[in-house]
């Protein structure tokens, strides 16, 4: 009887590996194609639209270009999610693109695959990725592990008819009745905590701009790093002091607000439902490109709003969203799909459907942005088409030497300096206040969870503290009264029967 169990077992077991091999091989391969597992945020890559045939399908192209493969693209909604997600199915994708402080707990967790050398050294992104973005990447030890995608900055998109860019220069702006139910901020807890911070401390985010001369500072200023780092440091802080103050400041600013939103912002700007959205600069140029008057197909005027885009003084967030390979993943595969999305062409492709900046530079994407952009008349670069001098706005620090150019300037109108290029390619003087949200440990992610959870609870005013007293008070005594009234009353008698009397 042993021996049959054990064989039993045996096979059972055998079963259960063959299975599990098929899955696995499914997979890898799908009616003899090689399979790469995508997982990415919702719209979030170039795709037919419906709409219109200008947008470039680069999954499609991706496939045509390699045969045999076929791309399995699936989409998150929030990075804890995507966590989630890869914590119950492991080796369920090849690639996945997370955020900044998502990046580096995977990282610091050995969820992901390093890159090879010869990606690091010879692939698309090495050549055409920004030299600043490759920097950071470096600074903070991300390279082996993550390939940046989008990046940009975070700050208020405003109606300049409806709000002063004066009372928006610094985080507090939105803290006053003075804009009373006329501006969101974002229903994500890292972000918002993040706006809470930078307010609690303004002023000494302030002192230390000042002590710095941090506000003509440039990337090859020798005090940049210790100046960044000290921002860094401010915008991170944890304690539990600084959990109070910020609670206590969202809860403040909460009274103000119209809403929580995390994609609704745009929208709401584009129909004047409100008149400022705390907004990631991608979602900025979003709005401000939608809610622009234009001519339509018909020739007829469509009327609309011009919106602008401001980073408050004191700092901002440098944010990015990056690919990495889970464990497990088919690292040639998904080293080719970074490769392909990474050059220029197919990243002006991202950035005309996405609205995003890519972290691809080149020339092409220069040329798109003089496209956009630049004002200059023809054959009069600097010089608008009535002759008035246009301002120069520097992207050497972006583009520099992944090109050919030997400066990469565009040059634009005052008003064109608080709108769509500012969101797409801040100035130097912005990123050089800029902190990136560091990954919190388990411990602090839950008090800062649990502060965030308070700050979107509805609280309950006094007045009705003492009315549920009130109530409880009476339940209480009505039910001692019924329990007192009870141990006195006789039983009734039954139908027909009357209760005999002690001592009759």
């Amino acid at each position: 009887m042993k021996r049959f169990l054990r064989t039993i077992s045996c096979a059972a077991a055998a079963a259960v590996l063959f299975v599990f091999a098929l899955s696995a091989a499914g997979c890898a391969s799908s009616g003899g194609k090689t399979v790469l597992r995508v997982y990415n945020w919702e719209d979030y890559i170039s795709q037919p639209d419906g709409s219109s045939d200008e947008y470039v399908d680069l999954i499609a192209k991706f496939e045509e270009e390699n045969p045999g493969v076929t791309v399995e693209y699936s989409t998150f909604g929030t990075n804890e999610n995507m966590y989630n997600e890869l914590k119950i199915n492991a080796a369920g994708y090849d690639l996945v693109c997370p955020s900044d402080y998502m990046i580096m707990k995977m990282i610091d967790e050995d969820m992901v695959e390093p890159f090879t050398d010869d990606f690091l050294a010879n692939s698309n992104y090495a050549k055409y990725a920004s030299p600043y973005i490759k920097d950071l990447f470096e600074q903070n030890e991300w390279t082996r592990y993550a390939a940046a995608y989008m990046w940009g900055t975070m700050g208020y998109v405003y109606n300049p008819e409806l709000v002063s860019a004066e009372d928006l220069s610094s985080w507090a702006g939105i803290w006053s009745g003075k804009y009373d139910h006329m501006s969101t901020i974002k229903d994500s807890v890292r972000d918002s905590y993040f706006l809470g911070v930078a307010y609690v401390y303004r002023e000494e985010l302030a002192a230390l701009a000042k002590e710095y001369g941090a506000g003509n500072m440039t990337l090859s200023d020798e005090k940049y790093a210790e100046y960044n780092e000290k921002v860094t440091a401010i915008m991170n802080r944890t304690d539990e002091d600084t959990l109070e103050k910020v609670k206590s400041a969202l809860l403040d600013l909460k009274q103000y607000l119209y809403g929580f939103e995390v994609d609704s912002g745009k929208q709401d700007m584009i129909t004047g439902k409100i008149s400022i959205n705390f907004a990631w600069s991608g979602d900025a140029v979003f709005a401000m490109d939608d809610a622009e008057p234009y001519t339509d197909e018909n020739g007829r005027e469509i009327p609309g709003i011009y919106l602008n885009y401001i980073v408050p003084g004191e700092c901002s967030n440098i944010w990015f969203d990056g690919w990495v390979m889970p464990k497990g993943a088919n690292v040639e595969l998904a080293q080719k799909f970074i490769d392909f999305l990474s050059r220029p062409e197919n990243a002006v492709a991202n950035m005309n459907f996405i609205g995003y900046t890519s972290a691809v530079a080149g020339d092409e994407v220069y040329e798109e942005m003089i496209d956009w952009y630049d004002e200059s008349a023809e054959g009069t670069p600097g010089f608008d088409e009535d002759g008035n001098a246009l301002v120069p706005y520097d992207l050497n620090y972006f583009f520099g030497g992944t090109g050919n150019y030997d400066d990469y300037v565009i040059y634009v109108s005052e008003d064109s300096l608080n709108r769509q290029i500012s969101a797409q390619y801040p100035t130097e003087q912005v990123i050089v206040r800029s902190a990136v949200m560091q990954h919190f440990d388990n411990e602090t992610t839950a008090a800062v969870n649990e502060m965030w959870e308070e700050v979107k609870g509805l609280p309950i005013p006094v007045w009705a503290y003492i009315v549920i007293a009130v109530i409880i008070a009476l339940i209480l005594v009505a039910a001692l009264s019924y329990i007192y009234k009870g141990k006195r009353r006789e039983p009734k008698p039954k139908k027909g029967y009357r209760i005999q009397k002690k001592g009759a």
